[in-house]
């Protein structure tokens, strides 16, 4: 299921090019500074899910703020129901290139198949939302804890190919181990769509098991954009 597949988004204004280019000008002279700069999507410990807004598509996953491991993180659960969290903030991606967070899932969704309707369920996903000038071209990269695709692989959501489903992770191997990411989201953009991205518009996550009625559980860490990877 496309995060966005339901009217829970406004649509958006394209930014002007001039726009555009100054901002990239800004992104490269960061860069040549030698310059960190991190935008903080979420804080869960100092500011619980402020900012967050439940988007409820088929049942309802359950979102809690709890300590593990020494620290405060979200933990979803899920059962036939699919819901999500969404941060909707404005930034460039040519100046906040590097997505990092991290993520535990309890086992990946059995019956989850990523290029079936009936299957398309996952335990853990994190999705960057891009908005188009009218609602159906707004994109959305989607990346999944993937039940049997190949960590590494790409492919359209299986109800829209304006979202792309890349596998982070997958199978059940590292489930109980929290595991920390980043993401080079220009660059993952250009490949998946063949384009430069323009601005992008909010930040979700989502522990989905509408399509196959079965349970998921997941835990997410802090989420940072960056101008700089790691």
């Amino acid at each position: 299921m496309i995060f966005n597949r339901t009217k829970s988004f406004q649509t958006f204004r394209l930014r002007r090019k001039s726009l555009t280019l100054f901002l990239a000008f800004i992104a490269v002279s960061t860069a040549a500074n030698g310059r960190t700069e991190d935008l903080a999507v979420s804080r869960f410990e100092l500011e619980g899910l402020s900012g967050w807004t439940q988007k409820i598509f088929k049942g309802q996953t359950y979102y809690r703020l709890q300590e593990d491991d020494g620290r405060v993180v979200v933990q979803a659960t899920s059962h036939a129901a699919a819901s999500g969290l969404v941060r909707e903030m404005k930034f460039s991606p040519a100046v906040y290139r590097y997505l990092r967070w991290s993520w535990k899932i309890k086992d990946t969704i059995k019956d989850g198949t990523e290029n079936t309707k009936a299957g398309d369920d996952y335990a853990a996903r994190l999705y960057v939302v891009f908005p188009g000038r009218f609602f159906w071209q707004t994109r959305a990269i989607n990346y999944i804890w993937a039940n049997h695709l190949p960590k590494g692989k790409s492919i359209p959501n299986a109800y829209t190919g304006q979202a792309m489903m890349v596998a982070v992770q997958s199978g059940p191997a590292l489930a109980g181990q929290w595991i920390n990411e980043e993401r080079n989201i220009w660059a993952d953009y250009k490949v998946l769509f063949g384009e430069e991205p323009e601005e992008a518009a909010a930040i979700a996550i989502m522990t989905d098991t509408d399509d196959t009625g079965m349970s998921a559980v997941a835990w997410y860490g802090d989420i940072v954009l960056s101008t700089s990877p790691r």
